[in-house]
C-alpha cells in the first residue's frame, strides 16, 4: 500500500511536468494567443495563422485538450478553457513563468546529468543553446518577480523615493528585458534609468517594451559589460537584480566598481535569492526549488548566496548595509549606501 501511494504521488508530479511542457509549446509559438483572438478555430487555421506545421499543431491541440487547456465546441474546432486563458501574456497573474521555468529546468537537468561526469561548468553561454527559451527568459522573470517588486520592494526600499525626490539616475546591471527598471521608472517620475545586459536579445526586448510603455524619454538600454561600463558622472542607484551571484567569483572587483560609480549618498540595491542558513529549511515546500536552481547554477559557474555574505562585502568597501527580507524569507534585498 505504501508503494502504491508513492507511485501515485510520483505519477501526479510527472503529469504536472507534462502539463507544463504542453503549455510551454503553446506559449512560445503563440498558439494560446491566436486561439484567444479567434475565440475558436480548427488546427489548420491555427497552423496557418502561426506559420507552424499543420500536423504538429493538430497533435498539440490533442494534447492541450487532454490536459484541459482547450475545449472542443465543435468537431475539429478548439477554443481556450479558463485554464488555457491563464497562459495569455496580457492576463494579470498569468502562469507563463511556470511553463517556461519547467522546460528550462528539464534542459538544465539534462545538461547537469552529463556535466556531472566531467566537472565542466560551461558558464553563461549555455543559455544560448536553447533558441526557444532565451527570448522568454526575461518575460519569465518579469512574470515571476514583477508582482513581488511592486508589492514588497518599490515602496519599502526607501532609496527609490529618496532619490526620486531630488531627481537622479539608476543603473541596472544585468537588466534582462528591462522589467525591473520599467517598473521603477514608471513608479517614480523624476528618476532616469540605464539598463545594461550582456545578451542582445534581452536589450532588444527591453527597448521595445520601453517604447510601448512610453518611457524612452527617461530610460535607455544598451549591451554592456558589468566589469567595464562607463557613465558620464557618478549615479545615485546601482541595481543588481538577481545577478550578483553570477559574478560572485569576482566579488572584490565588483564591489569596488559599485562603490566607485556611486555619487556621495548613493546606494547599491541588490536583490538575490536568500540561501538558508539552516540546512533543513531546504525541505520546506517553498524552498525546494531553490535547491534545484542552485544545482543548475553550478553549470553556469555560480552558487546562491546568503544575505550575510553580501553584507560583509558591502562593509568591506565602506558601504552601509540595510537588509530587507522579502517573499517570506525566500529572497532578500540588500542596500549599501555610500557616505555623503
Amino acid at each position: 500500500m505504501e508503494n502504491e501511494e508513492l507511485r501515485k504521488r510520483i505519477m501526479e508530479q510527472a503529469q504536472g511536468a507534462l502539463s507544463m511542457s504542453i503549455a510551454y509549446i503553446g506559449v512560445v509559438n503563440q498558439l494560446f494567443a491566436h486561439l484567444a483572438d479567434a475565440d475558436s478555430a480548427a488546427p489548420t487555421w491555427l497552423a496557418k495563422k502561426t506559420g507552424m506545421n499543420a500536423d504538429y499543431v493538430a497533435r498539440w491541440c490533442d494534447a492541450a485538450y487532454a490536459f484541459e487547456y482547450l475545449e472542443q465546441p465543435a468537431e475539429n474546432t478548439f477554443g481556450l478553457t479558463p485554464l488555457g486563458h491563464t497562459f495569455l501574456d496580457d492576463q494579470p497573474g498569468n502562469l507563463i513563468s511556470f511553463a517556461v521555468q519547467s522546460v528550462l529546468s528539464a534542459h538544465m537537468a539534462e545538461r547537469t546529468a552529463g556535466l556531472m561526469r566531467t566537472g565542466e561548468c560551461p558558464g553563461e553561454k549555455i543559455l544560448n543553446e536553447w533558441e526557444t527559451i532565451l527570448p522568454w527568459f526575461g518575460p519569465m522573470l518579469e512574470h515571476m518577480f514583477g508582482p513581488l517588486l511592486k508589492s514588497e520592494v518599490i515602496d519599502r526600499v526607501s532609496v527609490f523615493s529618496e532619490v526620486n525626490a531630488q531627481g537622479g539616475t539608476i543603473i541596472d546591471l544585468g537588466c534582462g528585458n528591462g522589467w525591473y527598471l520599467r517598473a521603477i521608472i514608471g513608479r517614480y517620475p523624476k528618476l532616469r534609468g540605464i539598463g545594461l545586459d550582456g545578451f542582445e536579445e534581452n536589450i532588444e526586448q527591453a527597448v521595445r517594451a520601453a517604447e510601448r510603455e512610453g518611457l524612452t524619454n527617461r530610460l535607455t538600454f544598451a549591451v554592456g559589460d558589468i566589469y567595464n561600463f562607463h557613465v558620464d558622472e557618478p549615479v545615485n542607484i546601482i541595481a543588481m537584480n538577481r545577478s550578483l551571484h553570477h559574478v560572485w567569483d569576482q566579488k572584490k572587483k565588483i564591489f569596488a566598481i559599485l562603490r566607485d560609480h556611486l555619487c556621495p549618498g548613493g546606494s547599491v540595491v541588490i536583490w538575490e535569492p536568500d540561501w538558508p542558513l539552516e540546512y533543513r529549511d531546504l525541505r520546506m515546500p517553498d524552498r525546494r526549488a531553490l535547491a534545484f536552481q542552485n544545482l543548475s547554477e553550478h553549470v553556469l559557474g555560480n552558487h546562491f548566496l546568503h544575505a550575510d555574505e553580501i553584507v560583509a562585502e558591502l562593509n568591506a568597501v565602506g558601504l552601509k548595509p540595510e537588509v530587507f527580507s522579502i517573499a517570506g524569507g525566500r529572497d532578500v534585498v540588500v542596500t549599501g549606501m555610500r557616505s555623503k
